[in-house]
Formats: C-alpha cells, structure tokens, sequence
C-alpha cells in the first residue's frame, strides 16, 4: 500500500521540476543573451548601449546607439541578425563590425536581436 501513495509523489515533483527548468530556458536565454553582449558588443557600443564604448573614438563610423528607438526602429529584425552573424559589411554598414558566426550560435544571435530590442525598447522595421 505504501507504494502507491509515493509513486503519485515522485511523478508530482517530477513534473513540477521539469515544468520549473523548461520555465527558466528563456531566462537563461535572456541571461546569455546579456551576457554575450557584454563579451562581444560593449567594447564598441558601451556598457549602456549608446554607441560610446571605450573603442568607440578610434572607430572611423560611430557604433549604432542600441538604446534609440528611432534608430533601431527603422532596421529589420533579418537585418540586425545579418549584422551580427556576417558583420557590418553584410548590410552595406561598416567593415570594422566583425562577423560574430564563429562566437554565437543561430540561436544566441536570434536571442542577441531580442536583447537589443528590449534595449531600445521597439520592434523592428516590417
């Protein structure tokens, strides 16, 4: 008889458990996300997005100010994905914004081009 009252037990905190990781997937897709940025992206576009990294002045074309929403508004969610999966060159912007292919996975650039529109604050030009 015991073996019936905790087998519905363990199957109950099984699935809360596995219901709770499934739960935390997209923060820690948000967590990567940030995280990554401030690996690869702050050296140019600042710790707050704006375009004022610390490499910023020694760059011929200014970095793109991730935190305007006119700006970012008017760019496609391909675009910026473009943008950091085969660089600046790839959208016709500067050749000095490296390509992030071999640092970032599909899925981490599609997560990063999310990032970036909480940062603004706006969605992607249609």
């Amino acid at each position: 008889m015991r073996k019936t009252t905790i087998v519905p037990a363990v199957i109950a905190t099984f699935v809360f458990s596995f219901g709770f990781v499934l739960s935390m997937a997209g923060s820690a897709s948000a967590e990567s996300a940030a995280d990554n940025y401030n690996l690869f992206c702050v050296q140019c576009h600042g710790t707050k997005g704006t375009g004022k990294g610390v490499n910023a002045p020694a760059l011929a074309v200014a970095p793109r100010n991730h935190t305007s929403a006119k700006d970012m508004s008017a760019l496609k969610d391909a675009d910026v994905f473009k943008a950091i999966k085969e660089g600046g060159v790839a959208v016709g912007k500067s050749t000095q914004m490296p390509s992030f292919a071999s640092n970032m996975t599909d899925a981490e650039i599609t997560e990063m081009v999310k990032h970036l529109r909480g940062m603004c604050k706006c969605e992607g030009k249609k």
